[in-house]
């Protein structure tokens, strides 16, 4: 019975193994498969803050191609039609760097959370981007001094 358990449990112990160096195997392979364009971006997420009403619209995202191959990107939407993505036309070779230049309708008040999806050929995933932020009203300009009321700024 002894002899019966021992050379069950190293049958499975042999087993053990043998799989393990399988999961190697398949994650080395995996690896491999990793070949083609890498879109690496330097942030997925950009921060407006809190801007005024009519502020500067534009955000960059900045973004690498770490794999082996051109990264094409064949399209590039935003969430809805105030956030409007520019992206670069031609490949972007290994190696190389990139812009995608998103812009927001700053005239919208309140805060906002909006998405860029983006279509490559670096893999079936879409990459996307996500912009936030509040915008505030705009503060009135003081008006000026009232003309010929009597200040001290007149010389009547």
């Amino acid at each position: 019975m002894k002899k019966v358990l021992s050379a069950l449990a190293m049958l499975l112990l042999v087993a053990a193994v043998g799989y393990s160096q399988d999961d190697v195997a398949a994650a080395a392979q995996a690896a491999e498969k990793k070949d083609g364009p890498v879109m690496a971006f330097e942030t997925e997420t950009v921060d407006y803050g809190v801007i005024e009403q009519g502020a500067d619209p534009y955000r960059v995202f900045k973004f690498t191609n770490t794999g082996n191959e051109p990264l094409i990107i064949t399209n590039a939407k935003g969430s809805c039609g105030c956030t409007v993505p520019t992206y670069p036309k031609e490949p972007i070779a290994p190696g190389e760097s990139g812009e995608i230049k998103v812009r927001y309708d700053t005239n919208r008040l309140g805060k906002f959370t909006k998405r860029v999806t983006l279509t490559t050929n670096a893999g079936d995933d879409k990459a996307t981007l996500t912009i936030q932020g509040e915008v505030v009203a705009k503060q009135p300009e003081p008006e000026g001094l009232p003309a010929n009321e009597g200040n001290m700024f007149n010389n009547n």
